[in-house]
């Protein structure tokens, strides 16, 4: 690949989602792109980058998805969830309790697996939460994956990686080949196109805010914007989660560590309560 062809290409997909590709990461271009390629009837990865200079929003959608789509399964990284049921949820229901009401976002969400996760943690707690208007919101820039998501269809590698038994036999049917994760828990999320470098408000406002692994795409000047923005739709006593990989510190001053609890961050508000321990 040219260079002044990988300089146009990380240019488009930094504009579009954020994401932030080096040179020594061409190779992933390559892998990815081939496939579009192809695809759509080109010969080669010459021809779709040539195609894009000149291109609708059609094919930058699907160059952007392809670039942007990332892995993901059920309660990935078992700690965060476990910190949800044991220290969040608490928390919630009793700071909650005068509305009865909780919002929690799954960004860049991916096919669904980390949102179905926390509504199968809020199923199990279903007698606590009798009477209360609970919402998941999964989001990303994907429409593949949110279509897949909106399904609930995953195949059997999907289904053992990192689900309970307990929950795939509890929650789960086999359709054909895949299993279909019942309606009771669809039911509990909403999946909607949307980019996290685009304004946050419509989305409304969100008690805890997963946003796991995704600023490690990002360089420090988008971290900063994207942060700043979600402590924006987040009330005093938010939650935001980020990945192992990610934090706040040098970035942004709208969040700090929750104390003891790796991931965790609360925000920083004048008059925003101390984070619970």
């Amino acid at each position: 690949m040219r260079p002044e062809d990988f300089d146009f290409v990380a240019k488009l997909l930094k504009d579009r989602s954020g994401l932030v590709i080096s040179r020594d990461k061409a190779y992933l271009l390559e892998s990815r792109l081939t496939p579009v390629a192809r695809k759509r009837g080109m010969k080669g990865l010459d021809d779709l980058l040539g195609s894009l200079k000149t291109s609708g929003e059609d094919l930058l959608r699907e160059v952007t998805e392809a670039m942007t789509t990332n892995e993901s399964f059920f309660f990935r990284d078992i700690k965060p969830f476990d910190q949800f049921k044991a220290l969040v949820l608490p928390r919630l229901l009793t700071n909650r309790a005068a509305k009865k009401t909780i919002r929690i976002w799954s960004a860049a969400s991916s096919s669904g697996q980390e949102a179905y996760s926390l509504a199968m943690i809020l199923k199990e707690e279903g007698a606590k939460l009798a009477g209360w208007k609970i919402e998941i919101v999964g989001t990303d820039i994907s429409t593949e994956m949110l279509e897949k998501a909106k399904a609930g269809l995953y195949s059997q590698f999907e289904v053992q990686r990192g689900l309970p038994i307990q929950l795939l036999v509890k929650y789960f049917k086999k359709n054909n080949e895949m299993w279909q994760i019942d309606s009771s828990i669809r039911g509990m999320v909403q999946f909607r196109e949307y980019n996290l470098l685009h304004d946050l408000k419509t989305l409304g406002q969100f008690d805890v805010v997963f946003c796991r692994n995704v600023l490690i795409y990002f360089d420090q000047p988008t971290k900063t914007r994207v942060l700043d923005n979600v402590a924006k739709i987040m009330p005093d006593d938010g939650l935001l989660y980020l990945g192992g990989a990610e934090t706040v510190l040098g970035i942004s001053d709208k969040f700090k560590p929750v104390p003891e609890q790796r991931g965790i961050y609360a925000v920083v508000r004048p008059g925003a309560p101390a984070p619970a321990r």
